[in-house]
């Protein structure tokens, strides 16, 4: 899709008054347009993308099957230029017909930007995962318990990290968009034998020799070139990709102190700060995340099924 440079701009520039931590607009995915008018005659786009995710895919364990992606081209009309076109969105989406039950009308979105959250709620989408931030920052310190020990994981931690990542995830099914499916199990094996072999950046916080907490993490660059830089500031970024506490451990303060390890420990990689994704929903890590110094970037707005999009 060609879109006249001064759109992004403006959008770029919008985004920038309530947010700096937001990167400029880049251009559109390839994909449908969509368009739509205010009544002022001002008009908003849109590029509309389907994608249907195989069933050895780890990404089904986050999201639907069929995915229909919407990228907003607002400018500076906000809420106004959202409803409009989620309008013209539905009014797509009927063209399409009937979608598959296992399938998702997906918007991210900036998650100050309050003045869409009216438009994005009246069509029906709910606010499943919040991408958050972290700036590198001198480190508060926390009091570590004399009976835990932390560690990099290794490959003779599989079965460990796999009963951990496989907590979270039954948790975080209940609360967000995870999804707890058939092949969750294989696919995490996978996944986690492939990270460890890698020599990859998992710590395990053990007590009394087991393994009762998780944190699986990498180090990304946002930089020209690399989708990483269409969410994050450019720069060489920490990633939380999960952190799992076990049931009967959860609330004694593991997960702060295994998160303050890997913070000073990214942050000595040179990170200029950390991200992840977390589940608004979810009654612990939309406290627990805050306490940690992470603050909301981008809301990634969802309904399921497709159709029922309104």
């Amino acid at each position: 899709m060609t879109v006249g440079r001064g759109l992004l701009d403006t959008q770029s520039a919008y985004f920038a008054s309530f947010d700096p931590l937001l990167p400029p607009m880049p251009d559109p995915p390839d994909g449908d347009v969509l368009t739509a008018a205010l009544p002022d005659g001002t008009r908003v786009a849109g590029v509309l993308r389907r994608q249907v995710h195989d069933r050895t895919s780890l990404v089904r364990l986050w999201s639907a099957t069929e995915v229909w992606e919407l990228t907003p081209l607002l400018g500076a009309t906000g809420g106004h230029g959202m409803d409009a076109l989620l309008r013209s969105w539905r009014k797509a989406m009927d063209r399409v017909g009937t979608a598959e039950p296992d399938s998702s009308c997906v918007v991210t979105w900036p998650s100050r930007d309050v003045s869409a959250t009216k438009a994005l709620l009246a069509h029906g989408l709910v606010p499943l995962s919040t991408a958050a931030v972290r700036r590198a920052a001198p480190h508060t310190e926390v009091r570590a318990s004399s009976t835990l020990r932390i560690r990099r994981a290794r490959p003779d931690d599989i079965e460990a990290t796999l009963q951990l990542s496989l907590a979270e995830l039954s948790y975080s099914s209940q609360v967000g968009s995870t999804m707890a499916r058939p092949e969750a199990a294989a696919l995490k094996r996978r996944s986690l034998s492939e990270r460890l072999a890698a020599n990859g950046l998992v710590w395990l916080a053990e007590q009394d020799g087991i393994a009762v907490a998780m944190a699986e993490c990498a180090v990304v660059r946002s930089e020209p070139g690399n989708g990483s830089l269409t969410r994050l500031p450019q720069g060489r970024w920490g990633y939380v990709n999960c952190l799992s506490v076990l049931p009967g451990a959860r609330g004694g303060g593991l997960g702060q102190q295994l998160m303050a390890h890997v913070h000073r420990e990214l942050d000595r990689m040179g990170t200029v700060g950390t991200y992840l994704y977390y589940n608004p929903p979810n009654p612990l890590s939309s406290v627990f995340w805050p306490r940690q110094g992470y603050r909301p970037l981008w809301t990634v707005w969802e309904v399921r099924p497709a159709s029922a999009l309104r």
